[in-house]
């Protein structure tokens, strides 16, 4: 009977114990590199950038789009009072003053459309007004109808902007949205960087720790060896020194986890102070790529190839647009429509009268001192310039994505070197730290050695697995394709909340 005291004594301490891991793991928040990108994705400051950049391209191609639809608006004036004296001219031309007090009201409804193919512009406006003069005993009412009015605007031999925005528009708009995928990739590669900066800083006070545990032990032990003599003074020495290190080292490892945690939470604009632990990436599905294929998925879906395009257009743009300056041009302006004035509004829109305008405005430079030539000289030679400079980058993207392929499918090969060294160097470890526990080697060197070779080797592991996914993060965005579940990839608009 006096038994089972103490066993409930053991059991509430051991659930005690429980209690206590479990609260701690509770508040530990553990983070995959898939969990940290996605985090960094919905709300990092560089995500929040690209949906902003990506709603002005977006926004600026809905602006030129709605520029070549109709306009519909209404001017008014209400109302225009003026009590002034004016110049007046007589019928016989003389001059005179005249004193005049009335008050101008109208409104205008007016509907205009570009018709972008032939550069011109076509309306269609009603409209009415009303004057009101005032003398010194009487008031008069007079209004003016345009019921209806249709008028067209052509310029002729003129720079047409509308047959070049319908061209350059739209790429602009589809190498912003290729741009945004970019940017999200740049986000992965970003995250990934910073993601391995922690966990290399996270392992490296394990080791730390470890090491520091390790040399306590043996510091301890080898003064009891030192004092049977079984040991020399300088081992003494070596071991205590390497224990002093051990302990430097973990109040730096401290630090540099500090720097790496403040940098991945800024990143990623995590707040709270829940403790992170990161969980290294455990599964790796090995692909490999052609350099063939990649260079016609980068060719199709990149946000660079589009600029190629783009900057020849605009540069052919400018030269047609330097030919057509300051030359012989015209714009003719027809008018058709209906008009009637009357002293009463009941009046104003009874039998209107016709009214027609047509104007051909000529522009016809004689002189102007080889103004026009040089500017087509100099679009000319900026038009020069950008083939040469397209393709000269068209050879080196070709030649990125490449060397860039060929780097990606050597990082497997090197994870397996890395993880095989890392498991090798461990083992070796402990085999000489057995044999140096057990009295089999006297050599500190051996153990140091060791020791040193198992902590790079841990190190070199996790920085061959940074560089695989940095490097399949790298070739994603100059691709804009997953070569691992061979599809391109791409966004939902609606995402973005524009």
């Amino acid at each position: 009977m006096r038994r089972y005291p103490i066993f409930l004594l053991l059991l509430l301490l051991f659930f005690t114990v429980l209690s206590g891991t479990a609260q701690d793991i509770k508040n530990c928040r553990y983070i995959t590199l898939d969990q940290a990108i996605q985090i960094a994705r919905d709300q990092s400051p560089d995500a929040l950038n690209a949906k902003q950049e990506f709603r002005s391209s977006f926004w600026a191609y809905r602006t030129f789009q709605g520029t070549y639809l109709p306009q519909v608006g209404i001017t008014a004036q209400l109302p225009f009072l003026n009590r002034s004296i004016e110049k007046y001219t007589n019928p016989d031309g003389t001059e005179t003053f005249l004193h005049q007090q009335y008050i101008d009201y109208s409104a205008n409804l007016a509907i205009s459309q570009k018709v972008g193919p032939l550069g011109g512009t076509f309306s269609v406006t009603s409209g009415l007004q009303r004057i009101d003069n005032f003398f010194s005993d009487t008031t008069t009412h007079n209004y003016l109808s345009v019921p209806f009015n249709i008028g067209y605007t052509q310029p002729i031999f003129q720079f047409n902007a509308y047959r070049w925005d319908k061209k350059i528009q739209p790429l602009k708009y589809n190498q912003a949205k290729r741009k945004y995928l970019e940017n999200i990739e740049q986000i992965s590669l970003t995250t990934t960087g910073y993601f391995f900066d922690l966990l290399k800083a996270q392992i490296v006070k394990k080791i730390a720790l470890t090491n520091l545990s390790n040399y306590d032990t043996l510091y301890r032990i080898a003064k009891g060896r030192y004092q049977l003599g079984k040991i020399a003074e300088n081992d003494l020495l070596l071991l205590e020194l390497n224990f002093l290190k051990a302990q430097s080292a973990v109040e730096t490892a401290n630090l540099s986890l500090d720097n790496a945690l403040f940098k991945f939470r800024s990143f990623l604009r995590i707040n709270d102070t829940i403790p992170i632990t990161l969980v290294p990436p455990s599964e790796i599905n090995y692909f490999k790529a052609e350099p063939d294929e990649a260079i016609v998925q980068a060719t199709t879906n990149s946000s660079q190839s589009l600029d190629f395009s783009r900057r020849l257009l605009e540069a052919r743009r400018d030269v047609r647009q330097a030919k057509t300056q300051n030359r012989f041009s015209a714009e003719l302006t027809a008018v058709y429509g209906y008009t009637q004035n009357a002293d009463k509004i009941d009046n104003v829109y009874n039998n209107p009268l016709d009214q027609q305008q047509v104007a051909l405005n000529l522009t016809i430079p004689i002189l102007d001192w080889g103004v026009s030539k040089g500017n087509i000289k100099v679009a000319e030679a900026q038009e020069e310039i950008v083939k040469n400079s397209v393709e000269q980058e068209i050879i080196d993207f070709k030649r990125n994505i490449y060397l860039k392929v060929v780097q990606f499918n050597m990082q497997p090969n090197q994870l397996r070197i890395a993880a095989k060294s890392d498991t090798v160097a461990k083992k070796t470890y402990e085999v000489t730290k057995g044999r140096y526990l057990i009295g089999k080697i006297n050599s500190i060197l051996d153990l140091n050695n060791a020791q040193i070779e198992t902590d790079d080797a841990e190190m070199n592991y996790y920085t061959a697995l940074q560089n695989y996914w940095q490097n399949y993060f790298e070739l994603r965005k100059m691709t804009l394709y997953d070569f691992r579940i061979k599809q391109p990839l791409n966004f939902n608009i609606k995402d973005i909340r524009l």
